[in-house]
């Protein structure tokens, strides 16, 4: 696959024309959320086309109530295929022995592995997807700009974005004409900055 040509096409169509072509492609596609701000709308979109793909949320733990909430309305209504993976500790055990660490330490490093990496890998172990719907867009960090619609990762699994060149503006209207939410008051301790890539794009 020429992904540079792939790229230059799908970058004429809507996301919705991107996921039915990425559709056709995959045999095992799934979708990834974490219910953070404006994801309603790829949640809305893949699952309009493909109703019963799997949408792996790797719940830290962490969130918000607001964020629970949120997460529990959009399932109900978009009526997704939710699997849920989470750390193999609780996050009172965890809060005792390690706590939220300092970003750029070795204790942060383990606390990210344990609450997002380790799940993550669980669920892609699990899956063996070969397609990945993220909602990844450009200009969020440096290595997301990077990429485009479509990426392929070193075990030949594509990687779909197609809302990536769409801005906030675009999906805050795709919300409202979709009668969707969005959840602003959102959390994630593995960041602490919206720029700061939390490691499962990597590679």
């Amino acid at each position: 696959m020429d992904l540079n040509r792939v790229n230059s096409d799908l970058r004429q169509k809507s996301p919705s024309e991107i996921i039915r072509w990425a559709l056709s492609m995959a045999k095992k596609p799934v979708l990834t959320t974490n219910f953070r701000p404006l994801e309603a709308t790829i949640l809305h979109a893949v699952s309009s086309e493909k109703s019963d793909i799997p949408v792996i949320w790797c719940d830290s733990g962490y969130n918000t109530p607001n964020t629970y909430r949120h997460a529990e309305r959009t399932i109900q209504q978009l009526n997704l295929n939710i699997d849920l993976y989470v750390p193999r500790q609780t996050v009172a055990h965890r809060d005792v022995i390690l706590g939220i660490p300092q970003v750029d330490t070795q204790e942060h490093q383990l606390f990210t592995e344990q609450v997002k990496l380790e799940p993550f890998r669980r669920a892609m172990k699990q899956h063996q997807p070969d397609l990945w719907f993220t909602n990844l867009r450009k200009g969020q960090t440096a290595l997301r700009d990077e990429m485009d619609i479509v990426n392929k990762g070193a075990n030949g699994m594509l990687k779909v974005c197609p809302f990536y060149y769409w801005t906030d503006p675009q999906l805050e209207a795709y919300i409202e004409a979709n009668k969707l939410e969005s959840e602003n008051n959102y959390y994630d301790p593995t960041k602490a900055l919206e720029n700061r890539e939390c490691g499962l794009h990597v590679g």
